[in-house]
């Protein structure tokens, strides 16, 4: 498991891969990102955690889908061809995050990213905020995003989903 000072050093890196989820930008820290890739065919995982959309075979790896929107509490559209996967990185696994679109990576200090927990207290999903020219910026946290109890009824289900295979 990721300790607190490498996971707040890993989040508030200088490098950000920056995504858009409607017209809201998000971030992810550049090094847990592995790839982008287009949006291809969800298989559904029966019994998974409702953020799960279902899993991918990853060049040989089963891993799971999710949806932040879901998490976010925003409505959730079909998933179309123009959509994303972001395949990261999180202390437990690889996941895939369906965005809109993957804008780039933005170079950003320390200094100007405001610490979540000091504008809204318990966003455990979002790690810090900063402004953009064109808006703000939320950059997520994937090591708080599915509860212990997700986490483990994952665990079990890509199992057998790895052992159907």
């Amino acid at each position: 498991m990721v300790d607190d000072v490498s996971e707040r050093e890993s989040v508030m890196s200088n490098q950000l891969v920056v995504f858009t989820l409607d017209a809201q930008h998000y971030a992810l820290p550049l090094k847990r990102v592995q790839r982008v890739v287009r949006m291809v065919e969800v298989t559904a995982l029966p019994k998974a955690p409702e953020i799960v959309l279902g899993v991918i075979d990853f060049q040989g790896t089963i891993i799971p889908v999710m949806s932040m929107r879901k998490r976010f509490g925003l409505l959730e559209p079909e998933t179309n061809l123009s959509d994303q996967l972001i395949v990261a990185d999180t202390a437990r696994r690889c996941v895939a995050l369906v965005v809109n679109s993957v804008t780039g990576v933005l170079e950003r200090t320390a200094e100007p990213v405001t610490e979540t927990e000091k504008i809204i207290p318990g966003a455990q999903y979002v790690e810090g905020i900063t402004r953009l020219e064109d808006g703000i910026l939320f950059i997520h946290n994937l090591e708080h995003f599915l509860s212990k109890q997700e986490e483990q009824q994952l665990d079990s289900l890509v199992a057998q989903a790895a052992g159907r295979e």
